[in-house]
């Protein structure tokens, strides 16, 4: 069964169309709908709200939509957005509304009503009486929705919130405690990680998930799916090398330090480091001694020649911004690791944040892979429809518009160099502009987009500009961007979910401005992705406007020389404006798009491949978690691990002179436990958590699942062998090594000579604190143990992260050497867990106020914060190659 269904979705990829889910059902059913309008006009509100009531009892007791009930839902849905919101859905809304209650990515263009598709499939969700969150892209656009859509949930008879950074506890809660909660990809995923921190099962804010309705998906399931979201704790100040720091600073490229040709790496040449070492007092980098500044060294130089100011991020306030590359926006609340952090920090003389360490991280696959039910829309589904079936098992329905788009896209202009194109942009902005027409630039970054600003107003042409400086002020400077004679300029345009009027945020001049040809879009570059291109000409042509658009390219964009810059020989240029019009340059830069795309779909592949095991592992724990987060858990395992008062381990052998092991009872007196019986994938079971035979939930490419499946399952299989033996010696080792973490001094731990948790002990707990206080305390403990445990886990997978290149160099396949580290270190969590609980609890000193926790080490981190992981570890040696070549190339073409 196994092979066939494998077989089955292969020959499915083979034949099937990206976008093949048929919409014959749907508007078969647009008849039907159109005729219930006339019953439902004649109900007053409440008898419309009732019978959405009455709807949703039928409801709740099917699994998915009939044809009559998605009839009902959408003539509902429709009558309750003419009477809230003043608009009748078109037959496209409600086909899309259909597309996203069957479960599927709906591609609608730009102004073409996703928000009140959406808002329809939700409410039809909710009186499924199921939770529904609605992600979106950022928490503008969330709180924007959910409060112009409230009158149709409300006529609808369902509750709806939001989450933003801003929201209290007890608001966030409420929100999520709602029917229908919208929120950014972000927020929610950030408040995933914060509630499997929680020591009270009333801090909780999330329910238990189940549908997500996800806007912009191509965005948040495919762009964002390249970072994991990460929550950090804070643990002492941050220490920057100022030093290294301005010895870097002096460096040149070329002479000093190279790069690779995708930004990616830099290391010092020979002269670089002789300059480097002398600076540094005549030491040795690369001896034993010289280690600590090497690191120091290597992270200065990549915040140096890697990390741009008003590119990757921005010095706002004295501090640090990121900007989110997909979005050109700022990115709330985020930051790099620490050793980044503070090298940027120290290369723009700022000071050094704290420091940090990863207490939880969820990639946006795992955060999805928490609804049972997921749904999307987005206007450019079908280029990634292939990514949202292999990572995500979802298809793509394609919503006809409404009206036929009469956009007029003009083929590319290239330029030979960026001067000659910046030119020609400034030309052809002062000749549009003449006309009366609006224009809408979208340039690639915030220095592109403030330094063609300033050549237009040079040349007498005003401009507003839109960028991660100012994006508090987006939606203002967007709808307006369709009045006459306005030039607006913004960086990445994608999510941004503001419509262009013609004529301005009213419309009020509508004619005039779609009389001399509507809103003209120019693009400064191409994207690196053919969606994003796609999206800024979206902009123009909105629901049969007329509209325009216009790619400018040069051969030495940064997309052609990262991803194509062996540019064929032969290519001229005119002498006078520099403009190329050989069909060899276009064939370049599509080339150059087509690679770039492929390796943002690399690198997704293998951030999924190696936190697939992560995810399963972090699963595995969290069920522990919530077992003693929400019962009396930590107390009776610690009571099974408690020493009998004469100090005998409480087993059948209470002299101790035979083996715990024969009486199947580990040397404290509790029952052992194989380690992958509650820890891990055991023998025959993949590393992602389902047996070889279950397809559910393996959703990767045809051409790496078999293989991938096959290295966990190898891996697991030579680590279970080991398993007996690491359960068997744990406790032992645990005592005469200490802690396996990497941070013993926040262990919580006494030490190796820390008192045993006796039975003595526990009964003077209770009389002093109370059964209650006592179970408290235990949960808080163990709590504790197994998030910092947790904690230490995710450093020493990165330690093997940083140094799975090195393991591609020695011919072994890194993904087997992954899971071979991984598996058998995880197996050891739960033992340390329960011994330094016990510990902790036996050594904690009793005061006037209780037992004084905080003095036994049990302390959670002051304050936390999210940050971004850009680095891709996981290249092949073959990737490395391939750069170096790439690399040579470039070197040539200088």
């Amino acid at each position: 069964m196994a092979l066939m269904s494998r077989v089955s979705k292969r020959l499915r990829r083979i034949i099937q169309r990206p976008a093949s889910v048929e919409l014959t059902r749907y508007e078969a059913l647009l008849p039907r709908i159109e005729k219930r309008e006339p019953e439902l006009e004649k109900l007053d509100d409440s008898e419309l709200t009732a019978a959405a009531t009455e709807l949703g009892d039928e409801l709740s007791s099917t699994g998915t939509f009939t044809d009559r009930q998605l009839v009902e839902v959408c003539a509902l849905g429709r009558e309750a957005a003419r009477r809230g919101l003043g608009e009748r859905a078109f037959d496209v809304q409600l086909l899309g509304t259909m597309g996203l209650l069957t479960g599927h990515v709906v591609q609608m263009q730009t102004g073409e009503g996703k928000t009140l598709a959406g808002a329809l499939a939700a409410a039809g969700y909710a009186l499924q009486g199921k939770r529904v969150h609605v992600i979106s892209v950022n928490d503008y656009l969330a709180r924007r929705d959910a409060e112009w859509m409230r009158p149709v949930y409300d006529l609808l008879g369902v509750s709806v919130g939001w989450v933003e950074p801003s929201l209290e506890t007890v608001d966030r809660r409420a929100a999520y405690g709602g029917e229908i909660c919208y929120g950014a990809v972000s927020e929610i995923g950030f408040d995933v990680l914060r509630d499997r921190l929680v020591t009270d099962a009333g801090d909780l804010v999330q329910a238990e998930p189940e549908v997500a309705i996800v806007d912009e998906a191509d965005s948040v399931l495919v762009d964002e799916a390249r970072v994991p979201l990460v929550m950090a704790g804070s643990v002492d100040a941050g220490v920057a090398d100022l030093e290294v720091a301005d010895i870097v600073r002096r460096l040149r490229v070329g002479l000093h330090y190279e790069t690779d040709p995708d930004g990616r790496n830099a290391w010092l040449t020979t002269a670089g480091a002789s300059v480097v070492e002398k600076s540094l007092g005549g030491i040795d980098l690369y001896a034993e001694d010289g280690a600590d500044r090497l690191a120091s060294v290597n992270v200065a130089l990549h915040a140096h020649a890697l990390l741009t100011r008003d590119v990757d991020y921005l010095v706002r306030d004295g501090k640090v911004q990121l900007i989110n590359a997909s979005r050109g926006r700022v990115a709330e609340l985020q930051r790099w690791p620490d050793g980044l952090q503070a090298a940027v920090e120290a290369k723009e003389q700022l000071p050094a944040s704290d420091r940090g360490e990863i207490l939880d991280s969820i990639t946006v696959q795992a955060l999805v892979a928490r609804y049972p039910q997921v749904a999307g829309m987005t206007g450019t589904a079908v280029a990634v429809a292939e990514q949202l079936r292999e990572f995500y098992e979802l298809e793509v329905a394609v919503i006809p518009p409404n009206t036929p788009n009469v956009r007029e896209d003009a083929g590319d202009r290239i330029f030979a160099a960026p001067n000659n194109k910046l030119r020609a942009i400034v030309s052809e902005i002062e000749e549009v502009h003449a006309t009366g027409r609006p224009i809408l630039v979208g340039t690639q970054d915030v220095a592109e987009s403030e330094e063609l600003a300033e050549k237009l107003e040079k040349a007498g042409l005003p401009c507003v500009v839109l960028n991660a400086r100012n994006d508090a002020e987006e939606a203002a400077i967007i709808a307006e961007a369709g009045t006459y004679e306005r030039i607006t300029v913004s960086t990445q345009m994608a999510g941004r979910g503001t419509d262009i009027r013609l004529g301005g945020a009213d419309g009020s001049d509508r004619e005039r401005v779609a009389e001399i040809g509507g809103l003209h879009v120019i693009g400064t570059a191409r994207y690196p992705s053919s969606r994003l291109d796609d999206q800024l000409r979206g902009r123009a042509g909105r629901q049969g406007d007329p509209g325009s658009s216009v790619f400018f390219a040069s051969l030495n964009d940064e997309l052609v020389l990262g991803h194509a810059p062996d540019v064929p020989d032969g290519i001229d240029a005119d002498p006078e404006t520099g403009e190329v019009t050989d069909n060899a340059a276009h064939r370049q830069i599509n080339h150059a798009q087509r690679v770039a795309e492929g390796v943002d779909l690399e690198i997704h592949r293998n951030t999924w491949r190696y936190t697939r095991l992560i995810e399963h592992q972090r699963s595995e724990l969290l069920k522990w978690r919530d077992e003693v987060l929400r019962t009396d858990a930590a107390t009776k395992t610690l009571s099974e691990l408690a020493v009998a008062d004469d100090g005998s381990d409480g087993s059948d052998d209470a002299d101790g002179s035979g083996d715990a092991a024969d009486n199947g009872r580990d040397k404290n007196g509790r029952k052992a436990k194989k380690a992958s019986e509650d820890t891990g994938p055991s023998d025959g079971e993949s590393a992602d958590g389902g047996s070889p035979d279950d397809e559910s939930g393996d959703a990767e490419s045809p051409d790496t699942r078999d293989s991938d499946i096959a290295a966990g399952d190898a891996a697991v299989r030579e680590t279970d062998t080991a398993d007996e033996t690491d359960t068997a010696t744990e406790a032992d080792s645990a005592e005469t090594d200490g802690a396996e973490g990497t941070d013993g001094d926040r262990s919580g731990r006494a030490g190796s000579g820390a008192p045993r948790l006796s039975e003595a002990r526990l009964t003077e707990l209770a009389e002093k604190l109370g059964e209650e206080e006592l179970t408290t305390v235990c949960r808080r403990i163990m709590l504790f143990h197994m998030d910092q445990r947790w904690a230490d886990h995710l450093a020493f997978l990165n330690n093997v992260r940083e140094t799975i290149h090195l393991r591609a160099m020695a011919r072994e396949q890194p993904l087997d050497e992954f899971h071979r580290a991984a598996i058998p270190e995880f197996h050891k969590i739960r033992g340390d867990v329960e011994q330094r609980s016990a510990e902790t609890l036996a050594a904690a000193e009793i005061t006037s106020d209780g037992i004084d926790l905080a003095a036994a080490g049990v302390r959670r981190p002051t304050s936390t914060w999210t940050y971004l992981v850009q680095d891709n570890p996981f290249d092949s040696d073959a990737e490395q190659a391939l750069k170096k070549v790439r690399g040579m190339l470039r070197k040539k073409r200088s």
